[in-house]
């Protein structure tokens, strides 16, 4: 195995702790544990906001109304999680983006339980540097030179951990974290996803799938990166970066620390878009999905997932047109209700109470007598 380099974190996005393996959320939801149940919710017709206040119902619902929720969330990308999300509840994944504080301390805890696990896999490999940063651009530098560290250690065969992933979608740009990527020992490329679970049982079909979903996605990013079908308009076009601003002090010394002599973003693009095309990285051959237990760190099984491009195809097309505005947010279908069992808007959703579609008007309802 390659000599491996040190990794830089700066932020939750730069590190990748942002798209943090999404196991975790649905831990959350398992219907055999009692102690989900007891989760405090929002009534049925008020939603707390940020500064402790609350706001109607109907006045929500008129939001939804206004723009596209890439526009009403002001993003420029999204994240692999946040499409793989939807395949478990759409309607659950536009309800947590408006209320993004509404977090209990029980999925608070697997999300911790969830990171730690993830960053002591990371620490196996190469230590992590803290990187201070300033801009949006400081923030991508870190994605860059994250990549360009790990670059030689694929084309040698090596094992790497947290690969950052970007490209377009369906119009939309989309970025992600790769947990791992290894060789077999047939020399076949191979990403293996790590999932830990809370309980000590492997998940169900329902959440397989959404597994299957996401690890699928990065495979066709990647592999998009790879074959250089990923450029620097491509990018800069959709996060609005400025390729001449400067990079930030912390940076530029890290950088050079790492062998490399750039002053901007734009320096590290045309070195990391150059790498990626010209070292001969392959595609991923094998998708593979690893299940642990959180408190044991037992192994609770594999998943080998076949890649069907044209099926994830449609499905990033169908979740796309919720994000362009295109339809409103879908729940689950009625074979799979056992879900909203443990949701923490079951309360409020009118999907859950039977119509099968969001009413325009959601008049408050009076909560019943204990």
């Amino acid at each position: 195995m390659a000599e491996t380099g040190e990794e830089e974190t700066a932020s939750p996005e730069a590190s990748g702790f942002s798209d943090l393996s999404d196991s975790e959320f649905l831990e959350f939801l398992d219907l055999d544990d009692e102690s989900s149940a007891s989760v405090s919710k929002p009534g049925p017709s008020e939603l707390p906001e940020k500064d402790g206040k609350s706001v109607s119902l109907q006045n929500w619902k008129r939001g939804l109304d206004v723009s596209s929720p890439m526009e009403r969330f002001h993003l420029k990308y999204l994240y692999v999680t946040d499409l793989s999300t939807q395949n478990w509840c759409e309607l659950q994944m536009a309800f947590e983006k408006e209320l993004p504080d509404f977090l209990t301390p029980e999925k608070a805890a697997v999300l911790d339980t969830g990171a730690s696990i993830h960053l002591a896999r990371e620490l196996e490999l190469h230590d992590l540097v803290t990187v201070p940063i300033t801009t949006k651009e400081d923030n991508w530098a870190v994605k860059f030179l994250n990549i360009l560290s790990m670059i030689p250690t694929l084309q040698s065969e090596g094992c790497i951990r947290e690969f950052p992933v970007f490209g377009e979608v369906e119009g939309v740009f989309l970025v992600g974290v790769i947990d791992e990527l290894h060789y077999t020992a047939k020399g076949e490329l191979e990403l293996a996803e790590l999932k830990t679970r809370r309980r000590p049982m492997l998940p169900l079909e329902a959440q397989k799938k959404k597994d299957c979903f996401q690890v699928r996605l990065y495979k066709f990013i990647f592999d998009a990166m790879v074959q250089g079908k990923v450029t620097p308009e491509i990018l800069i076009h959709h996060t609005k970066l400025c390729p001449d601003k400067p990079l930030g002090p912390s940076v530029l010394r890290h950088a050079r620390q790492g062998g490399f002599s750039v002053k901007s973003l734009g320096d590290l693009m045309e070195l990391v878009f150059l790498s990626l095309t010209l070292s001969d990285l392959p595609v991923i051959d094998i998708l593979k999905i690893e299940y642990i237990h959180q408190e044991t760190a037992t192994a609770l099984g594999t998943e080998i997932v076949a890649f069907e491009e044209k099926e994830m195809r449609d499905k990033v097309q169908h979740y796309m047109a919720y994000w362009m505005g295109h339809r409103e947010p879908q729940g689950v279908d009625v074979e799979e209700a056992w879900k909203c069992r443990t949701c923490n808007y079951a309360d409020i959703c009118e999907w859950r109470k039977g119509s099968g579609v969001l009413s325009s008007t959601m008049e408050p309802q009076t909560k019943k007598a204990k």
